[in-house]
């Protein structure tokens, strides 16, 4: 996993704030857009995307995690997730889950410039994993 001092805080906080122009949120007016950073030194980008049938709404990490999938997977060490106000904005429980399953425990979220990230373990402590499948199998 890449170290803090080499994650880009400026340059994601800086696409993730671009990515809000390409949301689709005609519902909400809540434009959200993100930026990841990958392990092997990529960027992923997303925006959200909602539906008239609510529940079929697309979070930006969503669509993040779609571009990482497009870029030929890998694994993300960082994320910058922003409103249109261009504030921080925290993952959603869903997208908590979704974030975990492509970065693990040691993800670092971005608070804003001036706030240490957190790990995603502490936003989603005892998650549940790939690992926990095969354990947790009926014999």
């Amino acid at each position: 996993m890449s170290s803090l001092n080499e994650i880009p805080w400026d340059e994601l906080r800086e696409r993730a704030v671009r990515a809000t122009s390409n949301s689709y949120s005609p519902y909400s007016h809540v434009k959200v857009g993100a930026a990841g950073y990958t392990t092997d030194g990529r960027v992923v980008e997303g925006a959200n995307v909602e539906n008239a049938s609510y529940g079929l709404t697309l979070c930006a990490e969503c669509s993040l995690v779609s571009d990482l999938a497009r870029q030929g997977g890998g694994r993300l060490a960082a994320v910058s997730i922003v409103a249109g106000d261009t504030k921080p904005i925290a993952p959603c429980g869903r997208c908590r889950q979704l974030l975990f399953e492509h970065g693990g425990n040691g993800l670092l979220i971005d608070a804003g410039p001036d706030t240490a990230p957190r790990h995603l373990h502490e936003l989603l402590p005892e998650a549940f994993g790939p690992d926990d499948l095969g354990l947790r199998a009926s014999q």
